[in-house]
Protein backbone atom coordinates (compact mmCIF):
# COMPACT_ATOMS: atom_id res chain seq x y z
CA UNK A 1 0.00 0.00 0.00
CA UNK A 2 2.75 2.03 0.37
CA UNK A 3 3.72 2.69 -3.24
CA UNK A 4 -0.29 2.89 -4.36
CA UNK A 5 -0.66 6.95 -5.00
CA UNK A 6 -4.67 7.93 -5.91
CA UNK A 7 -4.90 11.56 -7.37
CA UNK A 8 -7.25 13.54 -9.73
CA UNK A 9 -6.92 16.51 -12.16
CA UNK A 10 -8.95 19.17 -11.77
CA UNK A 11 -9.05 22.48 -13.06
CA UNK A 12 -11.52 25.12 -15.31
CA UNK A 13 -12.85 24.47 -18.72
CA UNK A 14 -10.64 24.18 -21.15
CA UNK A 15 -7.09 24.56 -19.00
CA UNK A 16 -5.97 21.17 -20.92
CA UNK A 17 -6.77 18.22 -17.75
CA UNK A 18 -7.29 15.93 -20.67
CA UNK A 19 -4.17 16.47 -22.77
CA UNK A 20 -1.96 16.79 -19.75
CA UNK A 21 -3.66 13.18 -18.60
CA UNK A 22 -2.64 11.79 -22.31
CA UNK A 23 0.72 12.96 -21.43
CA UNK A 24 0.67 11.40 -18.10
CA UNK A 25 -0.03 7.99 -19.78
CA UNK A 26 2.37 8.40 -22.88
CA UNK A 27 5.15 8.66 -20.52
CA UNK A 28 4.45 5.88 -18.47
CA UNK A 29 3.91 3.58 -21.11
CA UNK A 30 0.18 3.07 -20.18
CA UNK A 31 -1.13 3.30 -23.47
CA UNK A 32 0.77 1.67 -26.71
CA UNK A 33 1.60 4.56 -29.21
CA UNK A 34 -0.71 2.72 -31.38
CA UNK A 35 -3.45 3.19 -29.25
CA UNK A 36 -2.51 6.69 -28.65
CA UNK A 37 -5.17 9.43 -29.43
CA UNK A 38 -5.97 12.89 -28.63
CA UNK A 39 -8.03 13.14 -25.11
CA UNK A 40 -7.67 8.89 -25.43
CA UNK A 41 -9.99 8.86 -21.45
CA UNK A 42 -12.99 10.30 -23.26
CA UNK A 43 -14.67 7.40 -24.63
CA UNK A 44 -17.95 9.21 -25.46
CA UNK A 45 -18.33 10.27 -29.21
CA UNK A 46 -20.24 13.29 -28.03
CA UNK A 47 -17.58 14.49 -25.68
CA UNK A 48 -14.30 14.12 -28.77
CA UNK A 49 -16.74 15.98 -30.65
CA UNK A 50 -17.35 18.77 -28.45
CA UNK A 51 -13.92 18.72 -27.10
CA UNK A 52 -15.57 18.30 -23.09
CA UNK A 53 -15.13 15.83 -20.43
CA UNK A 54 -18.61 14.92 -19.59
CA UNK A 55 -17.37 11.95 -17.27
CA UNK A 56 -14.74 10.88 -14.77
CA UNK A 57 -12.30 8.48 -15.94
CA UNK A 58 -10.57 6.45 -13.71
CA UNK A 59 -6.65 4.80 -15.16
CA UNK A 60 -3.86 2.86 -13.26
CA UNK A 61 -0.60 3.55 -14.28
CA UNK A 62 2.62 2.69 -13.31
CA UNK A 63 5.70 4.25 -12.69
CA UNK A 64 9.11 3.33 -11.59
CA UNK A 65 11.18 5.94 -9.31
CA UNK A 66 14.60 5.63 -7.72
CA UNK A 67 14.11 2.21 -8.61
CA UNK A 68 10.63 1.27 -6.73
CA UNK A 69 7.20 0.08 -8.48
CA UNK A 70 4.52 3.29 -8.22
CA UNK A 71 1.16 2.23 -8.79
CA UNK A 72 -0.55 5.58 -9.46
CA UNK A 73 -4.39 5.56 -10.17
CA UNK A 74 -5.63 9.21 -12.14
CA UNK A 75 -8.73 10.60 -11.91
CA UNK A 76 -9.43 13.05 -15.14
CA UNK A 77 -12.78 14.92 -14.35
CA UNK A 78 -15.00 17.61 -16.13
CA UNK A 79 -14.11 20.78 -16.01
CA UNK A 80 -17.50 22.30 -16.54
CA UNK A 81 -19.54 23.83 -13.52
CA UNK A 82 -23.02 21.53 -14.83
CA UNK A 83 -20.63 17.98 -13.85
CA UNK A 84 -19.33 19.34 -10.66
CA UNK A 85 -20.94 16.72 -9.27
CA UNK A 86 -18.72 14.01 -10.92
CA UNK A 87 -15.62 16.26 -9.69
CA UNK A 88 -16.72 15.86 -5.95
CA UNK A 89 -17.14 11.93 -6.25
CA UNK A 90 -13.81 11.51 -8.25
CA UNK A 91 -12.29 13.81 -4.96
CA UNK A 92 -13.78 11.62 -2.55
CA UNK A 93 -12.17 8.74 -4.11
CA UNK A 94 -8.61 10.11 -3.90
CA UNK A 95 -5.38 11.50 -1.49
CA UNK A 96 -4.06 14.25 -3.62
CA UNK A 97 -5.13 16.55 -6.86
CA UNK A 98 -3.26 17.96 -9.42
CA UNK A 99 -4.38 22.14 -9.85
CA UNK A 100 -4.02 23.04 -13.40
CA UNK A 101 -3.78 26.51 -14.36
CA UNK A 102 -3.39 27.80 -17.77
CA UNK A 103 -0.74 30.05 -17.86
CA UNK A 104 -2.31 32.27 -20.65
CA UNK A 105 -5.95 32.47 -19.03
CA UNK A 106 -5.15 32.54 -15.43
CA UNK A 107 -7.22 31.27 -12.21
CA UNK A 108 -10.77 31.38 -12.73
CA UNK A 109 -14.28 30.45 -11.18
CA UNK A 110 -14.53 27.25 -11.44
CA UNK A 111 -10.62 26.58 -10.61
CA UNK A 112 -11.48 28.17 -7.32
CA UNK A 113 -15.01 26.09 -6.55
CA UNK A 114 -12.91 22.98 -7.64
CA UNK A 115 -10.09 23.77 -5.14
CA UNK A 116 -12.43 24.23 -2.42
CA UNK A 117 -14.06 20.68 -2.89
CA UNK A 118 -10.38 19.15 -2.55
CA UNK A 119 -9.88 21.31 0.51
CA UNK A 120 -12.83 20.06 2.38
CA UNK A 121 -11.49 16.48 1.44
CA UNK A 122 -8.07 17.14 3.26
CA UNK A 123 -6.64 16.59 0.03
CA UNK A 124 -2.64 17.23 -0.85
CA UNK A 125 -2.88 19.98 -3.68
CA UNK A 126 0.04 19.90 -6.07
CA UNK A 127 -0.33 23.28 -8.45
CA UNK A 128 0.51 22.76 -11.94
CA UNK A 129 1.22 25.86 -14.77
CA UNK A 130 0.22 24.52 -17.48
CA UNK A 131 0.39 25.75 -21.37
CA UNK A 132 3.72 27.79 -20.99
CA UNK A 133 4.68 27.22 -24.04
CA UNK A 134 1.60 30.06 -25.41
CA UNK A 135 3.04 32.83 -26.99
CA UNK A 136 0.15 34.75 -24.98
CA UNK A 137 1.29 33.33 -21.45
CA UNK A 138 1.81 35.12 -18.57
CA UNK A 139 3.80 32.77 -16.25
CA UNK A 140 5.09 34.63 -13.46
CA UNK A 141 1.70 36.96 -13.04
CA UNK A 142 -0.18 33.37 -12.40
CA UNK A 143 2.08 32.19 -9.94
CA UNK A 144 1.55 35.45 -8.10
CA UNK A 145 -2.26 34.48 -8.61
CA UNK A 146 -1.58 30.45 -7.55
CA UNK A 147 0.48 32.09 -4.58
CA UNK A 148 -2.31 34.15 -3.27
CA UNK A 149 -5.01 31.60 -3.37
CA UNK A 150 -3.21 28.66 -2.42
CA UNK A 151 -0.67 30.00 -0.21
CA UNK A 152 2.07 27.61 -1.21
CA UNK A 153 5.90 28.33 -2.51
CA UNK A 154 6.05 29.77 -6.07
CA UNK A 155 8.90 26.67 -6.25
CA UNK A 156 6.43 24.21 -5.70
CA UNK A 157 3.86 25.20 -9.05
CA UNK A 158 5.33 23.15 -11.57
CA UNK A 159 5.62 24.45 -15.07
CA UNK A 160 4.56 22.11 -17.81
CA UNK A 161 2.79 22.24 -21.18
CA UNK A 162 0.51 19.38 -21.85
CA UNK A 163 1.04 20.03 -25.71
CA UNK A 164 4.57 19.34 -25.73
CA UNK A 165 5.57 17.03 -22.41
CA UNK A 166 6.90 19.47 -20.76
CA UNK A 167 7.23 19.22 -16.90
CA UNK A 168 5.43 15.28 -17.20
CA UNK A 169 8.30 14.19 -15.14
CA UNK A 170 8.51 16.48 -12.81
CA UNK A 171 4.84 15.88 -12.25
CA UNK A 172 4.98 12.45 -11.52
CA UNK A 173 7.73 12.81 -9.29
CA UNK A 174 5.30 15.22 -7.46
CA UNK A 175 2.82 13.29 -7.22
CA UNK A 176 4.53 10.20 -5.30
CA UNK A 177 6.81 12.36 -3.47
CA UNK A 178 4.44 14.89 -1.73
CA UNK A 179 1.32 12.72 -2.06
CA UNK A 180 0.17 10.66 0.95
CA UNK A 181 -0.11 7.14 0.39
CA UNK A 182 -3.89 5.51 0.63
CA UNK A 183 -4.40 4.61 4.68
CA UNK A 184 -6.37 1.76 5.88
CA UNK A 185 -6.24 -2.19 7.14
CA UNK A 186 -5.84 -5.04 4.74
CA UNK A 187 -6.93 -7.43 7.31
CA UNK A 188 -9.91 -5.61 8.48
CA UNK A 189 -13.57 -6.54 6.83
CA UNK A 190 -14.10 -5.74 3.50
CA UNK A 191 -15.06 -1.56 2.79
CA UNK A 192 -15.16 -0.61 -0.70
CA UNK A 193 -16.85 2.79 -2.04
CA UNK A 194 -19.01 3.09 -5.17
CA UNK A 195 -18.21 6.12 -6.80
CA UNK A 196 -19.24 5.16 -10.36
CA UNK A 197 -21.00 2.46 -12.86
CA UNK A 198 -21.68 1.53 -16.49
CA UNK A 199 -24.08 -0.99 -18.00
CA UNK A 200 -23.12 -2.94 -20.34
CA UNK A 201 -25.51 -5.54 -22.14
CA UNK A 202 -24.01 -8.37 -22.08
CA UNK A 203 -22.76 -8.45 -18.75
CA UNK A 204 -25.08 -6.68 -16.74
CA UNK A 205 -23.63 -3.32 -14.03
CA UNK A 206 -20.30 -3.03 -13.63
CA UNK A 207 -19.63 -1.11 -10.42
CA UNK A 208 -16.22 1.42 -10.42
CA UNK A 209 -15.16 1.36 -6.26
CA UNK A 210 -12.15 2.12 -4.32
CA UNK A 211 -11.01 0.11 -1.36
CA UNK A 212 -10.81 1.37 1.40
CA UNK A 213 -10.26 -1.79 3.85
CA UNK A 214 -9.82 -5.50 3.34
CA UNK A 215 -9.79 -6.60 -0.20
CA UNK A 216 -12.00 -8.29 -3.03
CA UNK A 217 -11.59 -11.45 -4.12
CA UNK A 218 -12.54 -12.91 -7.23
CA UNK A 219 -15.73 -15.62 -6.41
CA UNK A 220 -16.29 -14.41 -2.90
CA UNK A 221 -20.19 -13.25 -2.23
CA UNK A 222 -20.19 -9.35 -1.84
CA UNK A 223 -22.71 -7.53 -0.46
CA UNK A 224 -24.34 -3.85 -1.43
CA UNK A 225 -24.40 -2.93 2.37
CA UNK A 226 -27.65 0.21 1.59
CA UNK A 227 -29.44 -2.08 -1.11
CA UNK A 228 -28.88 -5.28 1.17
CA UNK A 229 -28.57 -7.41 -2.59
CA UNK A 230 -26.27 -10.04 -2.47
CA UNK A 231 -24.17 -11.24 -5.66
CA UNK A 232 -20.93 -13.59 -6.60
CA UNK A 233 -18.11 -11.36 -7.81
CA UNK A 234 -17.33 -13.11 -11.05
CA UNK A 235 -14.77 -10.61 -12.24
CA UNK A 236 -12.82 -8.12 -10.20
CA UNK A 237 -9.96 -6.23 -11.35
CA UNK A 238 -8.40 -2.84 -11.89
CA UNK A 239 -8.71 -0.30 -15.00
CA UNK A 240 -6.11 0.29 -17.75
CA UNK A 241 -7.64 1.14 -20.99
CA UNK A 242 -9.78 -1.18 -20.58
CA UNK A 243 -10.77 -3.62 -17.79
CA UNK A 244 -7.69 -5.89 -16.38
CA UNK A 245 -9.03 -8.82 -14.53
CA UNK A 246 -7.31 -9.82 -11.51
CA UNK A 247 -7.75 -12.55 -8.87
CA UNK A 248 -8.36 -9.65 -6.20
CA UNK A 249 -8.28 -5.94 -5.52
CA UNK A 250 -6.52 -4.72 -2.05
CA UNK A 251 -6.74 -1.83 -0.37
CA UNK A 252 -6.06 1.60 -1.25
CA UNK A 253 -6.49 0.69 -4.80
CA UNK A 254 -9.51 1.47 -7.96
CA UNK A 255 -11.18 -1.19 -9.37
CA UNK A 256 -14.21 -2.87 -10.86
CA UNK A 257 -16.99 -5.52 -10.12
CA UNK A 258 -18.85 -7.68 -12.51
CA UNK A 259 -21.65 -9.76 -10.69
CA UNK A 260 -24.29 -9.81 -13.15
CA UNK A 261 -26.57 -7.11 -11.61
CA UNK A 262 -29.31 -6.57 -13.88
CA UNK A 263 -31.25 -4.35 -11.77
CA UNK A 264 -30.52 -0.43 -12.61
CA UNK A 265 -31.87 0.13 -9.00
CA UNK A 266 -29.89 -2.14 -7.24
CA UNK A 267 -26.65 -0.02 -7.45
CA UNK A 268 -26.01 3.23 -6.14
CA UNK A 269 -23.11 5.85 -6.39
CA UNK A 270 -22.10 6.24 -2.85
CA UNK A 271 -22.88 2.23 -1.78
CA UNK A 272 -20.85 0.12 0.12
CA UNK A 273 -19.41 -3.19 -0.75
CA UNK A 274 -18.36 -5.55 1.95
CA UNK A 275 -18.36 -9.02 1.95
CA UNK A 276 -21.21 -11.76 3.17
CA UNK A 277 -18.66 -14.19 5.36
CA UNK A 278 -17.58 -10.93 7.68
CA UNK A 279 -19.32 -7.68 6.60
CA UNK A 280 -18.25 -4.63 7.99
CA UNK A 281 -20.28 -3.20 10.75
CA UNK A 282 -20.90 0.36 9.24
CA UNK A 283 -21.21 1.75 5.86
CA UNK A 284 -18.51 4.08 4.76
CA UNK A 285 -20.38 8.28 4.63
CA UNK A 286 -21.09 8.49 0.56
CA UNK A 287 -21.36 11.90 -1.14
CA UNK A 288 -24.30 13.86 -0.35
CA UNK A 289 -27.09 13.50 -2.57
CA UNK A 290 -26.92 15.82 -5.44
CA UNK A 291 -29.14 18.93 -6.03
CA UNK A 292 -31.02 19.53 -8.74
CA UNK A 293 -30.89 23.27 -10.37
CA UNK A 294 -33.56 22.90 -13.34
CA UNK A 295 -36.15 20.58 -13.47
CA UNK A 296 -37.80 19.99 -17.03
CA UNK A 297 -39.90 17.17 -18.46
CA UNK A 298 -38.63 14.86 -21.14
CA UNK A 299 -41.60 12.69 -22.81
CA UNK A 300 -41.21 10.14 -26.06
CA UNK A 301 -42.47 11.45 -29.34
CA UNK A 302 -44.95 8.27 -29.10
CA UNK A 303 -46.53 7.85 -26.23
CA UNK A 304 -46.08 4.09 -27.15
CA UNK A 305 -42.23 4.43 -26.24
CA UNK A 306 -43.10 5.12 -22.08
CA UNK A 307 -41.79 1.98 -20.64
CA UNK A 308 -38.66 2.14 -23.23
CA UNK A 309 -37.76 5.76 -22.13
CA UNK A 310 -37.91 4.24 -18.49
CA UNK A 311 -35.83 1.87 -18.83
CA UNK A 312 -33.46 4.03 -21.14
CA UNK A 313 -33.68 6.66 -18.22
CA UNK A 314 -32.16 4.36 -14.90
CA UNK A 315 -28.98 2.94 -17.85
CA UNK A 316 -28.21 6.44 -18.17
CA UNK A 317 -28.69 7.18 -14.52
CA UNK A 318 -26.08 4.37 -13.27
CA UNK A 319 -23.63 6.14 -15.52
CA UNK A 320 -24.85 9.60 -14.44
CA UNK A 321 -25.80 9.83 -10.94
CA UNK A 322 -26.37 13.70 -10.87
CA UNK A 323 -29.77 13.20 -12.88
CA UNK A 324 -32.89 12.66 -11.12
CA UNK A 325 -36.34 11.81 -12.06
CA UNK A 326 -39.75 10.96 -11.51
CA UNK A 327 -43.14 10.25 -13.56
CA UNK A 328 -45.31 12.84 -14.69
CA UNK A 329 -48.25 13.17 -17.18
CA UNK A 330 -49.18 16.05 -19.34
CA UNK A 331 -52.69 16.86 -21.07
CA UNK A 332 -50.81 17.65 -24.13
CA UNK A 333 -48.34 15.29 -24.37
CA UNK A 334 -49.08 12.11 -22.86
CA UNK A 335 -46.67 10.15 -20.35
CA UNK A 336 -43.12 11.23 -19.51
CA UNK A 337 -40.82 12.18 -16.45
CA UNK A 338 -40.20 15.41 -14.83
CA UNK A 339 -36.38 15.05 -14.67
CA UNK A 340 -33.63 17.53 -12.29
CA UNK A 341 -30.10 18.29 -14.09
CA UNK A 342 -27.67 20.74 -12.68
CA UNK A 343 -27.57 23.15 -15.68
CA UNK A 344 -28.67 23.46 -19.34
CA UNK A 345 -25.67 21.74 -20.85
CA UNK A 346 -26.20 18.88 -18.77
CA UNK A 347 -30.02 19.30 -20.13
CA UNK A 348 -28.77 18.94 -23.49
CA UNK A 349 -26.32 16.31 -23.09
CA UNK A 350 -28.86 13.88 -21.18
CA UNK A 351 -31.08 14.49 -24.36
CA UNK A 352 -28.20 13.44 -26.51
CA UNK A 353 -27.19 10.86 -25.10
CA UNK A 354 -31.01 9.32 -24.94
CA UNK A 355 -31.24 9.79 -28.58
CA UNK A 356 -27.57 8.40 -29.39
CA UNK A 357 -27.06 5.44 -26.70
CA UNK A 358 -30.75 4.20 -26.55
CA UNK A 359 -32.25 5.29 -29.94
CA UNK A 360 -35.21 7.18 -28.49
CA UNK A 361 -36.20 10.31 -29.26
CA UNK A 362 -37.59 13.03 -27.02
CA UNK A 363 -39.34 16.23 -26.38
CA UNK A 364 -37.75 18.56 -24.13
CA UNK A 365 -40.19 21.22 -22.49
CA UNK A 366 -39.36 24.85 -21.33
CA UNK A 367 -36.76 24.00 -18.20
CA UNK A 368 -38.09 25.62 -14.93
CA UNK A 369 -36.96 25.71 -11.35
CA UNK A 370 -38.48 24.37 -7.81
CA UNK A 371 -40.95 26.87 -6.30
CA UNK A 372 -43.06 26.83 -2.68
CA UNK A 373 -46.46 28.44 -2.96
CA UNK A 374 -48.38 29.04 0.16
CA UNK A 375 -52.03 28.77 0.58
CA UNK A 376 -54.14 31.21 2.11
CA UNK A 377 -54.87 28.35 4.23
CA UNK A 378 -51.12 27.88 5.37
CA UNK A 379 -50.21 24.75 3.25
CA UNK A 380 -46.80 24.77 1.79
CA UNK A 381 -47.00 22.98 -1.90
CA UNK A 382 -44.09 22.47 -3.57
CA UNK A 383 -44.23 23.53 -7.42
CA UNK A 384 -42.05 21.63 -10.06
CA UNK A 385 -44.04 23.01 -12.85
CA UNK A 386 -46.57 26.20 -13.85
CA UNK A 387 -49.63 23.31 -13.67
CA UNK A 388 -48.70 22.26 -10.20
CA UNK A 389 -49.63 25.97 -9.34
CA UNK A 390 -52.99 26.43 -6.66
CA UNK A 391 -55.56 28.50 -7.88
CA UNK A 392 -54.68 32.00 -8.09
CA UNK A 393 -57.84 32.76 -5.69
CA UNK A 394 -56.20 30.41 -2.63
CA UNK A 395 -52.46 31.50 -3.27
CA UNK A 396 -50.92 33.29 -0.54
CA UNK A 397 -47.69 33.79 -1.61
CA UNK A 398 -44.86 32.17 -3.87
CA UNK A 399 -41.17 32.01 -3.00
CA UNK A 400 -38.34 31.32 -5.50
CA UNK A 401 -35.13 29.92 -4.94
CA UNK A 402 -32.21 32.52 -5.17
CA UNK A 403 -28.47 31.48 -5.38
CA UNK A 404 -25.09 33.09 -5.07
CA UNK A 405 -23.54 33.66 -7.92
CA UNK A 406 -19.60 34.65 -8.27
CA UNK A 407 -18.46 36.04 -11.95
CA UNK A 408 -14.79 36.54 -12.50
CA UNK A 409 -14.44 38.62 -15.62
CA UNK A 410 -11.92 40.99 -16.69
CA UNK A 411 -12.56 44.79 -15.44
CA UNK A 412 -13.35 46.11 -19.10
CA UNK A 413 -16.55 43.79 -19.43
CA UNK A 414 -18.02 44.97 -15.44
CA UNK A 415 -20.06 47.40 -17.12
CA UNK A 416 -22.10 44.99 -19.57
CA UNK A 417 -22.32 41.73 -16.81
CA UNK A 418 -23.67 44.48 -14.52
CA UNK A 419 -26.36 45.55 -16.60
CA UNK A 420 -27.18 41.90 -17.35
CA UNK A 421 -27.72 41.20 -13.90
CA UNK A 422 -29.99 43.96 -12.88
CA UNK A 423 -32.19 42.78 -15.89
CA UNK A 424 -32.19 39.11 -14.40
CA UNK A 425 -33.24 40.89 -10.98
CA UNK A 426 -30.02 40.34 -9.77
CA UNK A 427 -28.36 42.63 -6.42
CA UNK A 428 -24.80 43.10 -6.43
CA UNK A 429 -23.21 42.31 -2.84
CA UNK A 430 -19.39 42.17 -3.63
CA UNK A 431 -16.89 43.94 -6.40
CA UNK A 432 -13.31 42.51 -5.53
CA UNK A 433 -10.10 43.36 -7.80
CA UNK A 434 -7.83 40.04 -8.03
CA UNK A 435 -5.45 41.85 -10.03
CA UNK A 436 -5.65 45.37 -11.85
CA UNK A 437 -7.32 43.57 -15.00
CA UNK A 438 -9.35 40.65 -13.08
CA UNK A 439 -12.92 41.66 -11.21
CA UNK A 440 -14.76 39.17 -9.10
CA UNK A 441 -18.23 40.31 -8.91
CA UNK A 442 -20.61 38.76 -6.50
CA UNK A 443 -24.15 38.43 -6.89
CA UNK A 444 -27.85 37.40 -5.39
CA UNK A 445 -30.09 36.33 -8.04
CA UNK A 446 -33.45 34.08 -8.43
CA UNK A 447 -31.95 30.71 -9.72
CA UNK A 448 -35.57 30.53 -12.51
CA UNK A 449 -33.89 33.68 -14.09
CA UNK A 450 -30.44 32.49 -14.84
CA UNK A 451 -32.09 28.88 -15.77
CA UNK A 452 -32.26 29.89 -19.78
CA UNK A 453 -29.94 31.79 -21.30
CA UNK A 454 -28.00 33.56 -18.49
CA UNK A 455 -24.56 31.76 -19.35
CA UNK A 456 -24.61 32.03 -22.68
CA UNK A 457 -25.04 36.13 -22.89
CA UNK A 458 -22.56 36.28 -19.92
CA UNK A 459 -20.14 34.68 -22.16
CA UNK A 460 -20.73 36.62 -25.31
CA UNK A 461 -21.04 40.04 -23.14
CA UNK A 462 -17.36 38.99 -22.33
CA UNK A 463 -16.09 37.14 -25.23
CA UNK A 464 -15.46 34.31 -23.41
CA UNK A 465 -14.18 35.51 -20.70
CA UNK A 466 -15.82 35.85 -18.28
CA UNK A 467 -16.52 32.54 -15.26
CA UNK A 468 -19.14 31.95 -13.58
CA UNK A 469 -20.21 29.40 -10.71
CA UNK A 470 -22.96 29.58 -7.98
CA UNK A 471 -24.50 27.91 -4.69
CA UNK A 472 -28.10 28.07 -3.46
CA UNK A 473 -28.42 29.89 -0.96
CA UNK A 474 -32.18 30.03 0.08
CA UNK A 475 -35.82 30.59 -0.31
CA UNK A 476 -37.57 34.39 -1.09
CA UNK A 477 -41.08 36.02 -1.72
CA UNK A 478 -41.33 36.78 -5.11
CA UNK A 479 -44.22 38.75 -6.97
CA UNK A 480 -44.61 35.63 -9.59
CA UNK A 481 -47.33 34.52 -11.86
CA UNK A 482 -48.36 31.95 -14.04
CA UNK A 483 -48.67 32.68 -17.69
CA UNK A 484 -50.29 30.37 -20.02
CA UNK A 485 -50.09 29.80 -23.74
CA UNK A 486 -53.04 29.58 -26.08
CA UNK A 487 -53.63 28.11 -29.03
CA UNK A 488 -56.30 28.19 -31.20
CA UNK A 489 -58.44 28.83 -27.48
CA UNK A 490 -56.65 25.35 -25.98
CA UNK A 491 -54.49 25.83 -23.32
CA UNK A 492 -50.44 23.79 -23.83
CA UNK A 493 -49.48 23.22 -20.50
CA UNK A 494 -45.53 22.36 -21.78
CA UNK A 495 -45.27 26.07 -22.30
CA UNK A 496 -46.48 27.65 -19.90
CA UNK A 497 -44.25 28.99 -17.58
CA UNK A 498 -44.12 31.61 -14.05
CA UNK A 499 -42.79 34.86 -14.47
CA UNK A 500 -42.09 37.87 -12.55
CA UNK A 501 -45.37 40.34 -12.84
CA UNK A 502 -42.87 42.64 -14.43
CA UNK A 503 -41.79 40.45 -17.23
CA UNK A 504 -44.54 38.78 -17.88
CA UNK A 505 -46.24 41.42 -20.98
CA UNK A 506 -42.73 41.56 -23.18
CA UNK A 507 -42.12 37.77 -22.32
CA UNK A 508 -45.58 36.75 -23.39
CA UNK A 509 -45.59 38.62 -26.52
CA UNK A 510 -41.67 37.36 -27.41
CA UNK A 511 -43.53 33.75 -27.15
CA UNK A 512 -46.42 34.68 -29.40
CA UNK A 513 -44.43 36.10 -32.11
CA UNK A 514 -41.90 33.14 -32.03
CA UNK A 515 -44.62 30.59 -32.32
CA UNK A 516 -46.17 31.93 -35.65
CA UNK A 517 -42.59 31.96 -36.99
CA UNK A 518 -42.26 27.84 -36.25
CA UNK A 519 -46.02 26.58 -36.62
CA UNK A 520 -47.25 25.79 -39.80
CA UNK A 521 -50.26 27.36 -41.51
CA UNK A 522 -53.64 25.16 -41.71
CA UNK A 523 -56.54 26.26 -43.76
CA UNK A 524 -57.91 28.19 -40.75
CA UNK A 525 -56.93 31.09 -38.85
CA UNK A 526 -55.28 30.12 -35.85
CA UNK A 527 -54.94 32.78 -32.76
CA UNK A 528 -51.91 32.55 -30.35
CA UNK A 529 -52.34 34.03 -27.31
CA UNK A 530 -50.61 34.56 -24.01
CA UNK A 531 -52.41 35.02 -20.68
CA UNK A 532 -52.43 35.42 -16.87
CA UNK A 533 -55.65 34.06 -15.17
CA UNK A 534 -58.59 35.13 -18.03
CA UNK A 535 -56.80 38.41 -19.16
CA UNK A 536 -54.65 38.15 -22.24
CA UNK A 537 -51.86 40.00 -22.48
CA UNK A 538 -50.29 39.42 -25.95
CA UNK A 539 -52.31 37.92 -29.25
CA UNK A 540 -50.18 37.04 -32.96
CA UNK A 541 -52.66 35.74 -35.85
CA UNK A 542 -51.24 32.86 -37.90
CA UNK A 543 -53.24 33.36 -41.39
CA UNK A 544 -55.01 30.51 -43.11
CA UNK A 545 -53.83 29.29 -46.55
CA UNK A 546 -56.46 30.71 -48.86
CA UNK A 547 -58.23 28.28 -51.84
CA UNK A 548 -59.04 30.25 -54.41
CA UNK A 549 -62.75 28.86 -54.98
CA UNK A 550 -63.90 30.98 -57.26
CA UNK A 551 -60.97 30.50 -60.09
CA UNK A 552 -63.91 28.42 -61.87
CA UNK A 553 -66.09 31.20 -62.26
CA UNK A 554 -65.43 33.41 -65.12
CA UNK A 555 -68.38 36.06 -66.11
CA UNK A 556 -72.01 35.95 -64.82
CA UNK A 557 -72.88 37.28 -62.19
CA UNK A 558 -71.22 39.15 -58.68
CA UNK A 559 -73.88 36.28 -56.39
CA UNK A 560 -72.69 33.14 -57.78
CA UNK A 561 -68.69 34.42 -56.44
CA UNK A 562 -70.13 35.63 -53.88
CA UNK A 563 -72.70 32.19 -53.27
CA UNK A 564 -68.74 30.37 -53.54
CA UNK A 565 -67.02 32.14 -50.89
CA UNK A 566 -69.92 32.16 -48.14
CA UNK A 567 -70.07 28.50 -48.32
CA UNK A 568 -65.94 28.78 -48.02
CA UNK A 569 -66.23 30.57 -44.82
CA UNK A 570 -68.40 28.31 -43.39
CA UNK A 571 -66.10 25.68 -43.82
CA UNK A 572 -63.36 27.36 -42.49
CA UNK A 573 -65.64 28.36 -39.51
CA UNK A 574 -66.39 24.50 -39.28
CA UNK A 575 -62.95 23.59 -39.35
CA UNK A 576 -61.71 25.85 -37.05
CA UNK A 577 -63.84 24.11 -34.16
CA UNK A 578 -62.89 20.81 -35.03
CA UNK A 579 -59.28 21.14 -36.31
CA UNK A 580 -56.06 20.36 -34.19
CA UNK A 581 -53.20 22.35 -34.47
CA UNK A 582 -49.60 20.37 -34.20
CA UNK A 583 -47.40 21.72 -32.52
CA UNK A 584 -43.39 21.25 -33.55
CA UNK A 585 -40.96 20.29 -31.30
CA UNK A 586 -38.95 23.54 -32.29
CA UNK A 587 -41.64 25.39 -31.07
CA UNK A 588 -40.92 23.82 -27.69
CA UNK A 589 -37.39 24.12 -27.61
CA UNK A 590 -37.92 27.90 -29.41
CA UNK A 591 -38.71 29.05 -26.26
CA UNK A 592 -35.05 28.86 -24.80
CA UNK A 593 -34.16 31.08 -27.75
CA UNK A 594 -35.92 34.15 -27.90
CA UNK A 595 -33.19 36.09 -27.54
Amino acid sequence: MKHIRNFCIIAHIDHGKSTLADRLLEFTKTVSARDMEAQVLDDMDLEKERGITIKSHAIQMNYTYKGQEFVLNLIDTPGHVDFSYEVSRSIASCEGALLIVDAAQGIQAQTISNLYLALENDLEIIPVLNKIDLPSAEPELVKDQIVDLLGCKREEIIPASGKTGLGVDNILEAIVERVPHPEGNGNAPLQALIFDSVFNSFRGIIAYYKVLNGEIKKGEKVKFFNTGSEYFADEVGILRLGMEPRDSVKTGDVGYIISGIKDAREVKVGDTITTVANPCSSAIQGFEDVKPMVFAGIYPVDTDDFEELRYSMEKLQLNDASLTWEPEASAALGFGFRCGFLGMLHMEIVQERLEREFNMTVITTVPNVQYFAYTSKGEKITMHNPSDMPDPTHLDYIEEPFIKASIISKAEFVGGILKLCMEKRGTIINQTYLTTDRVELTFELPLGEIVFDFYDKLKTISKGYASFDYHPIDFRRSDLIKLDILINGDQVDALSALIHRSRAHEFGKRICEKLKELIPRQQFQIAIQAAIGAKIVARENISAIRKDVTAKCYGGDISRKRKLLEKQKEGKKRMRQIGNVEVPQSAFMAVLKLD
